[in-house]
C-alpha cells in the first residue's frame, strides 16, 4: 500500500512538472505582433562611431550580434565572421517594433559566380542606425 502511494505521488509530481513546462513553452511562444517597421540607415565604415568601430574590429573574426547606443541613436550590428573570400553582402530582411522588442532579421548573401572574389578572407558585417528606443533587440 505504501509503495502504491509513493508511485501515485511520483506520477502526480511528474504530471505537475510536465504541465508547468508545457505552459511555460506556450508563454514563450507568444506571437510577436508588429507595431511598425523601423526606419534605418546602413552606415558606411566612415560613419560608424569610433568607439563602435573598435568593438567591431575586436569581434569581426567570429559571428556576432550586438547593439550600441549613444543615447540619441541605436546601432544594431550583425557580423558573419570570417569568410574565405570577398564579395559577400548582407540583406536586411526585417527591422520592426513590437510592444516589447525590436526585431531584426538579416541574411548573408554570397558572392555571385560571375565575380572573381578576393582570395583573402573577408569579415562581412552590417551596422544599422535607427532611432533610440528602450526595447530589447531580438536577432532572428
Amino acid at each position: 500500500m505504501k509503495k502504491r502511494r509513493i508511485a501515485v505521488k511520483s506520477l502526480l509530481g511528474i504530471l505537475a512538472a510536465a504541465c508547468v513546462l508545457l505552459s511555460g513553452c506556450t508563454l514563450l511562444s507568444e506571437e510577436k505582433i508588429k507595431l511598425r517597421d523601423l526606419d534605418f540607415t546602413v552606415l558606411s565604415e566612415e560613419k560608424i562611431p569610433e568607439e563602435l568601430k573598435t568593438i567591431l574590429e575586436e569581434k569581426k573574426s567570429a559571428p556576432f550580434q550586438i547593439t550600441y547606443t549613444d543615447k540619441q541613436n541605436l546601432y544594431i550590428c550583425v557580423g558573419y565572421g570570417e569568410q574565405e573570400t570577398g564579395g559577400y553582402s548582407i540583406a536586411v530582411e526585417e527591422l520592426y517594433l513590437t510592444d516589447a522588442n525590436i526585431c531584426v532579421n538579416t541574411s548573408l548573401l554570397g558572392p555571385d559566380g560571375s565575380e572573381k572574389g578576393e582570395k583573402s578572407p573577408s569579415y562581412p558585417f552590417i551596422v544599422l542606425k535607427t532611432e533610440f528606443l528602450e526595447q530589447t533587440v531580438i536577432f532572428e
